[in-house]
């Protein structure tokens, strides 16, 4: 190697901590020894190398194959010699430290020969139906891989949603983001067959930060380097929100692992560390009055629920409901759906109306809401529990989300709500106190609701979950 690619390598060696370049340097002598090469082992003259085999053997189990070939396929990118021609089948130590300096440490530009590699073997542009692949096997790599870990932070497999067709609506969700040079986005069977070239996914990753991300979760926790070390960045620190309050429940979420990430990604950056179930209509019954009860004073939460037809949808709220006859809230809350696609619908600054809880009124609306206006909001759940709407002809005025409901007004199936961040106000307090006593609202509630302070049945336990849900 001449002196200018080694200034090179240096280049990218020395934005590692010497602790990292010593993590990296055990990875690739474990990768490298494991190649079963006699020959490379006893002469000085031959470097150490890794095959695509030895790749494939380490990341056997926390990594599905597909993604193992393509990490592989963007080491092999890296061109030490400019002559692409001539890329070796085998990876030398520089191409492999060159590949995690550019994913884990460079910007767009750094990163893109290596993406477009992962995307395609073979240079030139890449079809819409290859970048899908590739998102969808990297979205698909990101669970597993913290599934196999550990890493859920108290999710599960078991306990979610089936991540499948989350995988999948994630994956429509950041291809919905491609721009061609002209700025025009192409979609459904026009998107698969579309030529992007490299300079349109550079675009592409750069604004779409979840690559990145992905990338950097399936290199540090597949080839287990630089995986505990403090460099992490917040964004990797909280892909996943701990998990509190499913513990021990049979319980599956509304939520897939996908769909988490994704709505986690939107919240505050002070709220995505956290989220504990506060509400589940499959464990605390079909009740208005104990969904206000589990909900009212408890912080910032997400609402999620099911209609009959199987659609999946919610929104959140930025603050602590409250009871009054009022809008409440502010330009943090927003809509979102989970099924049939993924995706997120913030304030438009056309109005204020971001949240809505009523009981008890014979004057005004009687439910909750988000959005919108009296009688036709974007997202309604009535005090006559069961029914809701989202009306939307063409948008939601105060979210710009479209109707999230498969009919207009339509049957509720499942609800589930999780606070996020820290527990606010009383809910936080040691000790197991009933929710009537943590919370007089709800206690006036439930009595304005024609139910008695005795009722044993209302008096659930507030959990004080303090530990870690495995």
């Amino acid at each position: 190697m001449g002196n200018a690619e080694s200034n090179v390598y240096q280049n990218h060696l020395s934005r590692f901590l010497p602790e990292e370049q010593s993590d990296i340097d055990g990875v690739f002598d474990t990768l490298s020894g494991s190649n079963g090469s006699a020959e490379a082992k006893n002469s000085k003259a031959t470097k150490k190398t890794v095959t695509l085999a030895a790749l494939q053997a380490y990341t056997r189990e926390p990594l599905p194959e597909h993604m193992t070939v393509r990490l592989y396929n963007g080491m092999k990118s890296i061109d030490l010699t400019g002559k692409s021609s001539g890329l070796n089948e085998q990876i030398a130590k520089e191409q492999f430290v060159i590949f995690m300096s550019n994913l884990l440490k460079g910007n767009a530009d750094e990163k893109i020969t290596i993406i477009m590699r992962m995307i395609s073997k073979t240079e030139g542009p890449v079809k819409g139906k290859q970048i899908q692949e590739f998102t969808e096997d990297l979205i698909m790599s990101v669970v597993h891989v913290l599934s196999y870990r550990k890493e859920l932070k108290g999710w599960n497999l078991e306990s979610t949603r089936d991540s499948a067709s989350g995988v999948k609506a994630l994956a429509s969700q950041l291809l919905s983001e491609l721009k061609l040079a002209d700025g025009t986005k192409p979609v459904g069977p026009q998107l698969m067959e579309t030529n992007f070239d490299q300079s349109v996914i550079e675009d592409w990753v750069y604004r779409v930060p979840q690559i990145s991300i992905f990338l950097s979760v399936i290199i540090r926790q597949g080839l287990h380097v630089l995986h505990s070390l403090t460099d992490q960045t917040k964004d990797i620190l909280n892909l996943v929100p701990g998990c509190k309050g499913i513990k021990g429940r049979e319980l599956v979420s509304l939520f897939d692992i996908p769909s988490i990430i994704y709505i986690n990604s939107h919240l505050p950056a002070e709220l995505q560390h956290k989220w504990k179930l506060l509400f589940s209509s499959r464990l605390h019954g079909e009740s208005f009055s104990q969904l206000c009860a589990h909900i009212v004073n408890k912080g910032p939460c997400i609402i999620i629920l099911k209609d009959l037809d199987g659609y999946i949808f919610g929104g959140f709220a930025s603050q602590s409901w409250e009871v009054k006859p009022q809008f409440q809230g502010d330009n943090r809350c927003f809509l979102f759906s989970v099924f049939p696609s993924l995706a997120v619908y913030t304030y438009t600054a056309y109005n204020d109306h971001y949240m809505y809880l009523n009981h008890g009124q014979q004057t005004m609306p009687n439910g909750l809401g988000m959005g919108g206006q009296h009688g036709y909001f974007g997202l309604w759940i009535d005090s006559d529990y069961g029914k809701g709407h989202s009306k939307a002809k063409p948008r939601c005025t105060t979210y710009n989300s479209p109707q999230l409901s498969a009919k207009e007004d339509f049957t509720l199936d499942a609800m589930e709500v999780w606070a996020v961040g820290d527990l606010a106000e009383s809910a936080g307090k040691k000790g197991k106190k009933s929710i009537l006593d943590a919370d007089p609202e709800a206690q006036a509630l439930l009595e304005m609701a024609g139910k008695s302070r005795q009722s044993e049945g209302l008096r659930e336990t507030i959990e004080e979950d303090d530990e870690d849900d495995s």
